[in-house]
């Protein structure tokens, strides 16, 4: 009989933790067109793969009457479960229990979850919904949020970490998902800053609204926070299912194959003029990347943020592979501050976790101007060096058309330690532009005619000699610095060769305990 009643205790105590912070709460949920953090998970993660830690934990406050307001799991839910078979650690906060917010056992809930997922060499993937620390628990709250930081920063670059913010996430809350590897919104639900509305009003005066200080959209376009925004949870959710099948589980693997019947030599003929006759013409770079990955598919990372460059990930042949590509379309497809800020990172991940490289270049050169100088481009500019010339995954580069000065260098360059480089026969490889170059080689000779007609007619000239010179790629061959000028329809075909024969590529960087890049 006894067991029969422990039994039942057991069952009702299991409902009782599902139902996290009541009928009434979950209903209030539901109404701002959230999931809960449950539901969350078992929409995530393959049908009945989730396993629940710690379901029967509570905290341990007594005052502010808290010790009458014990509730099972205390705001967050934690265990693992599969993504496509693969193992991932989950954590899911939840805001129908004390708004989400962060207390001591809390936060040793989520240490657990880490330790485990490091232990195991499988991602993590933090639900986000957290109005931030419980006031009531001081100081002790505070060491919590310390500690998963101290987690997050042990798990870089050993298990790739994706942060879903579900809802609230402001104060000491937003640093987890800025130390992880990639973050994500949703548009009307989601926010996250350091300091509300209404700290701002205090210390600075300043009147804004919780969506222009945080939302979804400062984040993608003005700050570089997220790196993706959703529509509604659902598609956020799927997203990180995505993103999975393009990342490995840890750094000591590959990424996962995929089977794919995309022939690897399929020619693409429209490659061959995808590139306007005038060098100053734009074109969209997305163009030629759906065209030579495999079926089309490419997921791009910070899509509204420094559009001036390309990041996101592609197959080829199954193998996962990071595409860096400088955008035309944007700016001329120049480098900038955050352009640099956004490559670099995106590299230094790819770098971390054994995903090939690929660069696809037609760069003009940096952005000029005070603004960008006094906003650090030279430091900026540096980082995306640093991580270029750090990284020893296999790196494939190829020059579409412009490459400039010294964005010819950072861009993979071969003296970046890059592996294979490769130019299509539109490719201008020099110091810069034949305008800029004209104007400085021949400044005397230019001073001396006086008649306009005449200097423009020995500009037009200089320039064309110039063009000759140096804007193609056979010079840059002459010097070995270009691997191969390849014919455009057979991009495809050459970047899967190339990452065959580097799929056995050994470097190890000096000996030392970590570099210092340039923050």
């Amino acid at each position: 009989m006894g067991t029969a009643d422990d039994i039942r205790k057991l069952v009702e105590n299991r409902n009782k933790a599902r139902l996290g912070g009541g009928e009434k709460r979950i209903a209030s949920q539901h109404k701002k067109g959230k999931m809960t953090a449950r539901e969350r998970i078992e929409f995530l993660l393959d049908d009945g793969s989730f396993e629940e830690f710690d379901m029967f934990v509570t905290h341990r406050t007594k005052s502010f009457g808290l010790w009458d307001q014990r509730i099972l799991s205390d705001a967050v839910v934690t265990g693992h479960g599969t993504i496509d078979g693969r193992l991932v650690y989950v954590f899911s906060q939840d805001f129908t229990v004390f708004g989400g917010s962060l207390s001591e056992v809390f936060a040793q809930k989520i240490i657990k979850v880490m330790e485990q997922a490091m232990k195991m060499g499988a991602p993590i993937i933090g639900i986000n919904d957290s109005g931030g620390a419980r006031i009531q628990e001081g100081v002790r709250s505070l060491a919590g949020y310390g500690n998963v930081f101290q987690k997050n920063i042990e798990a870089s670059g050993v298990v790739p970490q994706i942060s879903a913010i579900f809802g609230p996430c402001a104060g000491g809350a937003v640093y987890s998902p800025a130390l992880t590897d990639f973050t994500m919104m949703v548009e009307n639900t989601s926010y996250m800053f350091v300091t509300g509305p209404k700290v701002a009003k205090t210390v600075t005066g300043e009147d804004i609204t919780v969506e222009q200080l945080g939302g979804p959209d400062v984040h993608a376009t003005k700050s570089g926070v997220t790196h993706f925004v959703l529509e509604d949870e659902e598609e956020g959710l799927l997203l990180i299912r995505k993103l999975m099948s393009y990342i490995p589980q840890n750094n000591l693997e590959e990424a996962p194959l995929t089977p794919t019947d995309d022939p690897i030599d399929r020619l693409d003929d429209e490659l061959n003029s995808i590139i306007p006759e005038n060098p100053q013409v734009p074109y969209d770079v997305k163009d030629i990347i759906y065209t030579i990955a495999d079926d089309g598919e490419f997921l791009e990372v910070h899509r509204r943020y420094a559009q001036n460059i390309v990041v996101g990930f592609a197959k080829f042949n199954g193998m996962s592979v990071g595409i860096v590509a400088n955008q035309p379309k944007y700016l001329a497809g120049v480098l900038d501050v955050n352009a640099s800020r956004k490559a670099a990172r995106f590299i230094r991940f790819c770098d971390a976790f054994n995903i090939p490289i690929v660069t696809l270049v037609d760069v003009p050169g940096f952005l000029p101007g005070s603004q960008q100088e006094y906003n650090g481009i030279i430091v900026h500019g540096a980082k995306l060096l640093y991580a270029y010339g750090e990284a020893t995954v296999p790196k494939i580069t190829i020059i579409l058309r412009k490459a400039y000065g010294g964005a010819y260098d950072v861009m993979g360059s071969k003296h970046l330690n890059n592996d294979i480089n490769y130019a299509w026969p539109s490719a201008e490889i020099a110091v810069m532009g034949p305008k800029g170059a004209t104007e400085i080689l021949y400044a005397k000779e230019l001073r001396e005619i006086e008649d306009d007609e005449e200097r423009a007619k020995f500009t037009a000239e200089k320039e064309e000699e110039y063009k000759d010179k140096f804007a193609n790629p056979y010079e840059a061959a002459r010097y070995g610095y270009i691997d191969d000028i390849i014919e455009p329809r057979n991009t495809r075909f050459r970047i899967i060769r190339a990452l065959q024969s580097l799929e056995t590529k050994k470097v190890l960087n000096p000996p030392k305990k970590h570099g210092n890049v340039p923050l």
